[in-house]
């Protein structure tokens, strides 16, 4: 019998990295692989949901999931800050950029997603560099970069009004900064929102200080030595101290096609998340499945979980066949829920809104038949879960579709205890309970026990209400 270990090299270091190891350590899998992990950023892999909290004055250290002792105390060898050049498929090498050669059996491409950055006149200086005052929003590094340089009472300006965009203007907000957001689309967060939601969360945003500019586009910045200001798209200026680029996202694939692996809009994969070529896979953000890819979280975790049972042989039949997807998120201080499909498809599909304008709350649901085939709340999502849960089973709406958008009207005792609460991680209400009765008494023992709480975190109010009602008064502690 051959007991000799294979190579399993992870080019990435990043969420879905960390999803995988922790499913190929439960899964046994340091008995059959050396693993090493090539990861372009220095330190350990961290929480990139949670950037906001770095930029916000946080220790980087309270969004580090996996500090380089945890690797080293695993056997997992870290190559950190750390780039890979390319694959070679055919001698089995992983090349990094400094023409370094280290053997593999199998790979994993978690490359994950690079921030889009247009080109914008007077963006960079003469050696190519961004003039001081110009950040992107993607790294822990930029985070840290943005806090050094803002201070009270500058004016900042953030290109993009999607999610990180606007948690970047809500915390340069709270630091005493004069804040606008600019987005080229007519409505804020347009990929998950329509127009209706969208302007519901303008007026939001718009009431805790920030300042809106959508259907407009920085055409360039200005300033000698340093950045000073922008001119919009229609010629007018707004002063800026700095220019925060949060433009959206795309899959990094240039390891991929240096290596010769198929690529589309990302690397493609089958349902294994192999690629065609033997012994390289690809998760996350960098792979497409089935023509899609994906720009959130839960669908690599479900992706790691699949490759983890196929590499190990703990399930090789497992397969992975596409995600639905919702987000249920705290953008800029707002709860904002979405999922499926925001706008009708047939003539057929029947569409229910309701407006709250003096709470400044929306909630719309877009219905088959009884089938929830999209939803969408902002400002008031007390919904969501039970919204997740009729969307992700496929279970048959209420026969008054608008009951679904009043949580408890029409889902029972049983239904609401095995709705899902973390839909990150996919952790039901029973789930929870089951720990709180074993003894979880606070908001991060819960987190710990059951991964409830660990990816956005926007489930955690609720976790602190479940332990409001089920945990002994004794033990409680509400507070994480």
């Amino acid at each position: 019998m051959n007991t000799r270990k294979k190579r399993l090299a992870i080019v990435g270091n990043g969420m879905a990295t960390c999803r995988l190891l922790d499913e190929l350590l439960q899964r046994g899998a340091l008995h059959r692989y050396e693993v090493e992990i090539f990861g372009g950023e220095r330190g350990g892999a961290y929480n990139r949901i949670l950037l906001s909290k770095v930029l916000g004055g946080d220790d980087p250290d309270a969004i580090v999931t996996k500090p380089p002792a945890w690797y080293a105390a695993r056997g997992v060898t870290l190559h950190d800050g750390v780039s890979v050049r390319r694959l070679d498929t055919t001698a089995k090498l992983v090349e990094t950029a400094d023409g370094t050669h280290h053997r593999y059996d199998v790979a994993v491409l978690a490359t994950g997603s690079q921030p889009l950055v247009p080109p914008l006149d007077g963006m960079t200086t003469d050696d190519g560099e961004l003039r001081p005052g110009v950040f992107i929003y993607r790294t822990m590094e930029d985070c840290l970069k943005m806090r050094a340089h803002a201070r009270a009472g500058d004016n900042a300006v953030v290109l993009g009004g999607g999610l990180l965009g606007l948690e970047a203007a809500k915390v340069l907000s709270d630091g005493g900064l004069h804040v606008t957001v600019v987005h080229a689309a007519r409505t804020l967060m347009n990929a998950q929102l329509d127009e209706l939601g969208g302007e519901m969360l303008e007026r939001q945003i718009e009431s805790h200080g920030i300042f809106v500019r959508t259907g407009r586009t920085v055409e360039a910045v200005l300033g000698a030595d340093a950045v000073d200001g922008v001119r919009l798209d229609d010629d007018k200026t707004l002063a800026a101290d700095m220019l925060v680029l949060a433009c959206g996202v795309r899959p990094q694939v240039e390891v991929a096609r240096a290596s010769g692996l198929p690529i589309n809009k990302g690397i493609v994969v089958n349902d294994t998340l192999a690629t065609e070529v033997p012994g390289v896979y690809a998760i996350g953000e960098c792979a497409e499945h089935g023509g899609r890819t994906y720009g959130i979280v839960s669908p690599a975790w479900e992706q790691a979980a699949i490759l983890a049972d196929v590499l190990t042989g703990a399930n090789p039949q497992a397969r992975y066949r596409g995600s639905k997807v919702y987000t249920r998120l705290k953008v800029a201080g707002i709860d904002v829920a979405s999922m499926g499909r925001i706008d009708p498809e047939l003539d057929s599909d029947e569409v229910i809104q309701v407006v709250e304008t003096r709470r400044g709350a929306y909630r719309k649901l877009v219905a088959r038949g009884r089938t929830l085939v999209g939803a969408m709340l902002v400002g008031n999502t007390a919904a969501a879960a039970n919204l997740v849960q009729l969307f992700d089973r496929g279970d048959l709406l209420p026969e008054d579709p608008l009951e679904a958008l009043c949580p408890g009207a029409s889902l029972g005792g049983d239904a609401r205890a095995d709705r899902t609460v973390c839909n990150c991680n996919k952790v039901s209400e029973a789930s929870l309970r089951e720990a709180i009765s074993c003894g979880a008494a606070s908001v991060e023992a819960l987190c710990l026990a059951t991964r409830a709480g660990t990816g956005c975190g926007s489930c955690k109010t609720e976790l602190a209400q479940l332990l409001a009602r089920h945990a002994p008064a004794a033990k409680r502690v509400v507070a994480a």
